[in-house]
């Protein structure tokens, strides 16, 4: 068992400006939890390639990225009230973008059994046409529009604190692609809504779990087990893209919920045996107090790998225990459709 890590150093190099959460200290948190968990001899070094403009035009038009790269070579700035980009921004997502492609293609070629790229910056708030939430191109969609495009089912399931918007957007009418968000509710950017299951052609593959602040690993546990694992099984993946972000931990400085590295490890442990092995790819997104996102790094790399590091227990108790049985309700309905 083996796992392909992509990252760059031209990741550090984007600019989010002083202060800001999503900042370069995040990828050395990574480092940091790969050496914890004693897996730095397991991986396998991936380095990233930019990817195409065909591949980034899956998802992105071109007059939104020629404006993005020509924004970035003038010097930066804000794009919004949360998004900062400096000089070396457009290398920096290519590339963001561009791991998960040269991954897909070396898990194709069975050199490993799963890839983690720890990429910056993240990217499943990306709308089509708009940068938002720290984020300029989804990396996650532009490898999922990859595979589908010649003929895979893409399951995404994205169990960052915050909505991933931009991904479900890009395909809430999509039938090739399932996309699961696990995430606290109510919260930036504000979309997730429990009964929010696609359109056309793409109902019901779309599934949203909210939870309420201070929810903790018990209820996503159980509502992976009652709800999430039966709809993808019964969909049958045939690659599984995991948007991991680990600001629901009980630590971050940035959002409520009540989540530990042994829960993060439990989850990626049982969303993994949805698809064979080499099959599996996971994009780093949120997290940003850096012992939490080392310590959930060195957890789920380990369960990847088969091993056992584990700096916390999981956790239980809290409020959110109601969501797996509304979930369902709304399940069974789309059913009897």
């Amino acid at each position: 068992m083996s796992l392909l890590y992509a990252t760059h150093e031209r990741f550090l190099e984007h600019d989010t400006g002083t202060g800001h959460p999503e900042r370069p200290a995040r990828l050395t948190a990574v480092e940091r939890g790969i050496d914890a968990a004693g897996l730095r001899g397991a991986l396998v070094p991936v380095v990233p390639v930019a990817a195409s403009d065909e591949a980034i035009a899956r998802i992105h038009p071109e007059a939104y990225t020629r404006a993005l790269a020509e924004f970035c070579a003038a010097g930066g700035g804000y794009l919004d009230g949360d998004t900062h980009v400096g000089r070396a921004s457009w290398d920096a997502a290519t590339l963001a973008a561009g791991a998960g492609l040269e991954v897909i293609r070396r898990l194709e070629a069975g050199e490993g059994s799963a890839g983690f790229c720890a990429v910056r910056p993240p990217g499943h708030h990306a709308l089509a046409s708009r940068a938002m939430g720290f984020c300029l191109l989804n990396n996650v969609a532009v490898a999922a529009a990859s595979l589908t495009a010649r003929g895979e089912r893409v399951a995404i399931v994205d169990y960052d604190a915050h909505h991933g918007n931009g991904t479900q957007d890009l395909f809430w009418s999509d039938p090739d692609v399932f996309y699961v968000s696990m995430h606290e509710w109510p919260m930036y950017p504000g979309t997730g809504r429990i009964d929010d299951v696609g359109a056309g052609a793409g109902v019901g593959t779309t599934l949203n779990l909210p939870f309420p602040a201070r929810a903790t690993g018990e209820h996503y546990r159980g509502a992976l087990d009652d709800v999430v694992l039966p709809a993808l099984a019964a969909w049958a993946p045939t690659w599984l893209i995991i948007s991991a972000g680990f600001d629901g931990h009980h630590q971050d400085p940035i959002t409520n919920l009540g989540l530990t590295a042994g829960d993060y490890a439990d989850l990626t442990r049982d969303l993994v045996e949805l698809v064979p092995a080499g099959r599996r790819l996971l994009f780093l997104e949120g997290g940003y107090d850096l012992q939490a996102l080392a310590d959930c790094t060195g957890s789920v790399l380990s369960v990847l790998l088969g091993g056992g590091y584990r700096p916390e227990a999981p956790s239980a108790g809290g409020p959110g225990g109601d969501v797996a049985a509304e979930a369902l309700k709304i399940r069974a309905r789309l059913a009897d459709r």
